[in-house]
């Protein structure tokens, strides 16, 4: 056993070499460092009609809308009698409150009452300035950080802060974040993927083609596995006939396609985004024809033949373009084009801000057309209104959304941001 034991160690000499071998084949040193900034996005508050919001109550606010800033929802809350029992009215405040779910989010803040006498002297409430000395706020859902005491009610109402019965309020909100920055010793930087570029070329170049799809007498070449792989309609069309049997033309074959169902240049655009796998420019999108109905746009035509050749990318990436046009003045035909070809996203982004700004839509030539000819959407922007209500009293919006149908609204036509 002695022997075998004996055996089984390296020579010393064996052992010496190995260490130094490890000490040369050491790696070579690393270093990390945290950087903790914030990440800064600012919102501007419109306060319309000072004078009656006046007596809404202590503790009772108006909401702007909400804005995004490092990942989270926020919103500015104004309270015109004050938000302290104790103050008996004698301040305004005002506050940012967090409105997106989140844990021990921090943050600072700045809020800028503007002087409107074009003399620049605003009020600055700035938490940025003083984060050495207390550091962020942490803020949960629902969380705010301001200032009770904001400005004496009684100051602000003979001061240039207030003109035509309009205040405006600058809100700035810093979201801290940390991140490893860490030397790499190589690296190699791969380019974006160009597969819709090689694509787009075997479309351009007909090659290999083997198949011509006959548009309002316009024929375009293409593949037919392309066309396949992209769209269930298309598979079926090319490689099952009506017993459900796969069809296996010859190699020479090259089959022609009529399709009288589309414009030539709603197809070119679907076989762009089939190669390439983006949209045509926005200048080809918007056009439309002179009554300038939404109907018209080679957007709300694609949306339609997407929906039709069960292309979902394609949808939802019309449904993304079209949501940035919504107003006052289109939602009620968007949300008409929107149920028509199934753009749910697009669909519930029209309901809520037709809810939101109901006086006005109701006095559309497109509310008009949801009377005759989609009055099921009409009860479902009743039934979004009513949602829209039940969150402002459980802590949204103080103003009742159902008083804009007294208010007069707003018909300017003003857009919304789609919602992140």
């Amino acid at each position: 056993m002695d022997d075998v034991a004996g055996d089984a160690s390296p020579p010393p000499a064996a052992a010496g070499a190995t260490t130094t071998q490890s000490r040369d084949m050491a790696a070579s040193p690393t270093s990390s460092r945290s950087v903790t900034e914030t990440v800064n996005g600012s919102h501007r508050f419109v306060i319309q009609g000072y004078s009656l919001a006046k007596g809404m109550g202590v503790g009772k606010h108006i909401a702007s809308e909400t804005f995004s800033v490092g990942g989270y929802q926020w919103a500015v809350y104004f309270y015109p009698d004050g938000k302290n029992p104790e103050d008996n009215s004698a301040y305004v405040s005002v506050f940012i409150a967090l409105a997106s779910e989140g844990t021990d989010v921090r943050a600072l803040f700045e809020l800028t009452l503007l002087d409107q006498s074009g003399k620049g002297k605003h009020k600055v409430h700035s938490h940025f300035d003083r984060s050495l000395e207390s550091g962020p706020y942490t803020l949960k859902y629902r969380g705010s950080m301001g200032y009770k005491r904001f400005f004496r009610r009684t100051a602000l109402e003979t001061s240039d802060f207030l003109k035509d019965d309009c205040l405006k309020i600058n809100c700035t909100v810093g979201v801290v974040v940390s991140t490893i920055d860490y030397s790499r010793p190589h690296s190699i930087l791969v380019p974006d993927s160009d597969i819709g570029y090689h694509f787009g070329m075997l479309l351009d170049n007909h090659e290999g083609v083997d198949v011509v799809l006959n548009v309002g007498g316009e024929r375009f070449h293409a593949h037919k596995l392309v066309l396949a792989a992209r769209s269930t309609v298309f598979r079926s069309k090319f490689f099952d006939d009506e017993d459900g049997e796969k069809n296996e033309p010859g190699e020479n074959d090259l089959q022609e396609i009529v399709i009288d169902d589309m414009e030539p240049k709603v197809f070119k655009a679907i076989l762009h985004f089939i190669y390439r796998d983006t949209l045509v420019n926005d200048n080809e999108l918007g056009g439309s024809s002179s009554e300038g109905s939404i109907f018209d746009t080679l957007a709300a035509k694609l949306l339609a033949a997407a929906d039709k050749y069960d292309l979902a990318r394609l949808r939802l990436l019309c449904e993304s373009y079209l949501c940035k046009a919504i107003s006052v003045s289109t939602v009620a035909s968007t949300l008409a084009l929107a149920d028509r070809h199934h753009a749910m996203e697009l669909k519930a982004v029209c309901l809520k801000f037709a809810a939101e700004n109901l006086s006005a839509v109701i006095r559309t030539e497109g509310f008009d057309y949801l009377k005759d000819n989609c009055p099921s959407l009409q009860s479902e922007i009743l039934r979004t209104l009513a949602g829209c209500e039940e969150e402002c009293s459980s802590g949204g919006k103080s103003q009742s959304v159902w008083g804009q149908l007294s208010d007069g609204g707003d018909t300017s036509g003003r857009r919304v941001r789609p919602r992140t």
